[in-house]
């Protein structure tokens, strides 16, 4: 009997030990799960300005050469 005890005690400390562990890598897991979604937000951030960015040079790239030809065929 005093060994099933000593077992039941031994089981008992080892699911609290796992309880704790599964507590913990709950708030990891939510940890890691928040820095995802900030990461994500800040890449989408940073693909809008790429895309703001790459149709303000197409913009000016086709205002500078509307310019040339207008000012070319006026002159003539």
């Amino acid at each position: 009997m005093d060994t099933l005890s000593t077992r039941v005690d031994t089981l008992s400390t080892r699911v609290d030990t796992l309880s704790t562990d599964v507590e913990q890598l709950s708030k990891g897991f939510t940890k890691l799960d928040n820095e995802q979604e900030r990461f994500n937000d800040r890449f989408n951030d940073y693909q809008r300005a790429t895309q703001w960015v790459v149709q303000l040079a197409f913009t000016l790239i086709a205002s500078a050469t509307l310019t040339v030809i207008v000012t070319s065929v006026l002159r003539r």
